[in-house]
């Protein structure tokens, strides 16, 4: 059985879209708006279900240990989201392995694979920012060691009923039972790369799909690392083809391109300011406005743009959009959704089902 099918793509439908949230409880740097941890975990329920409503793919919800978030229990918010909805695809973006047991990592998402009847995806990510290390008890200088160690741990456990192990990070196990085990057996688990080539090289060691984080820069950038990516399946003895990629940034419509950019910028500098202890650079954002970079903002039809240019470059199965990054304000949130539905969405599974695309078909753009 191929990794396509397996992982639920189906070319004939067109490329897939979705949503995902770090969770941030920030106040809106326009109004000064700011909600109670209580009101934003219950607007992240809302927005999955909204989104399902609208008719997108898949709601991902990742985990950020700090101030000024509330997402912390990502997979807890997860299962209320399972229960609130019947279709969309669930799962993490990113689950931070590196500072998680891959026991109970597995134990938990299998668990809400059996909650949202066979929905639930995992992806798996080495963390943004570092603060967690030192709050749950791990040294930041084995930042890449933990995580791939870790890594290789939760493939076992999903492949294998009965676990033998033994590592340097945690005790090791002699032919342990992990259960539950998901719906149909597997579950799709993804590996997170933030842009550089060498993650991307190892997720396609791995023979993982790969999810695909990009904040700003020029489509060119980003082909780079998806052709290395499929280049290291290639060369570890894979088809491309049998692993689809997800791609994903900030995203944020208006009338017009300069009202996009008026309103966003400050939201995204605030919320980087925040987040990061550094804003965003305003040139750099300013030239967003070019259909060759991959930040998705603008008016409908110029993100449709973009996004089509992008599926011709990278032969993506799915794009997910970061709506609510900054204090956006949850009205404007499901604004974006509604108009994702009805304006942005037809668009662009009208044009990647009609146009049989050779990156999609054969895992990979025109080399």
């Amino acid at each position: 059985m191929s990794m396509i099918q397996d992982y639920r793509f189906n070319p004939k439908n067109g490329i897939e879209f979705g949503l995902y949230s770090l969770g941030d409880r920030m106040p809106d740097p326009l109004t000064n708006e700011f909600v109670s941890e209580k009101q934003r975990i219950d607007e992240l329920v809302e927005t999955a279900t909204f989104a399902e409503e609208a008719g997108l793919d898949f709601f991902g919800l990742g985990e950020s240990h700090q101030e000024y978030f509330v997402s912390q229990a990502h997979a807890v918010i997860l299962g209320a989201i399972a229960n609130a909805t019947n279709r969309i695809k669930i799962g993490s973006d990113a689950t931070i392995l590196s500072t998680s047991d891959p026991v109970r990592v597995f134990e938990n998402f299998a668990t809400l694979d059996l909650l949202s009847n066979g929905r639930a995806e995992l992806v798996a990510g080495r963390a943004s920012r570092l603060g967690l290390f030192k709050l749950l008890g791990y040294d930041v200088e084995d930042y890449g060691d933990l995580f791939e160690e870790k890594f290789k741990l939760l493939l076992k456990i999903a492949n294998n009923e009965k676990v033998t192990w033994s590592g340097k990070f945690r005790p090791p196990l002699d032919n342990a039972e992990i259960f539950p085990r998901p719906l149909n057996g597997k579950m799709p688990i993804w590996r997170a790369v933030g842009g550089p080539a060498q993650s991307a090289i190892k997720a396609g060691k791995a023979g993982v799909p790969m999810t695909l984080a990009m904040l700003a820069g020029p489509v060119s950038r980003f082909k780079e690392t998806i052709y290395y990516y499929r280049q290291s399946l290639r060369l570890n003895g894979y088809d491309p083809a049998d692993f689809p990629i997800t791609t994903g940034g900030v995203f944020y419509t208006a009338k017009d391109m300069s009202t996009a950019l008026r309103e966003y910028y400050p939201r995204l500098n605030v919320g980087m300011t925040r987040a990061n202890g550094y804003g965003f650079n305003k040139r750099l954002f300013a030239m967003q406005r070019d259909p060759l970079e991959v930040m998705a903002i603008g008016n409908p039809d110029e993100i449709v743009e973009k996004l089509l240019y992008q599926y011709e470059q990278f032969g993506m199965q799915r794009y997910i959009a970061h709506i609510d990054f900054g204090g956006v304000p949850h009205k404007k949130v499901m604004e974006e959704i509604e108009t994702i539905g009805t304006k942005i969405l037809p668009k662009l599974r009208k044009y990647t089902q009609t146009y049989e695309s050779e990156a999609f078909q054969k895992g990979g753009m025109k080399e």
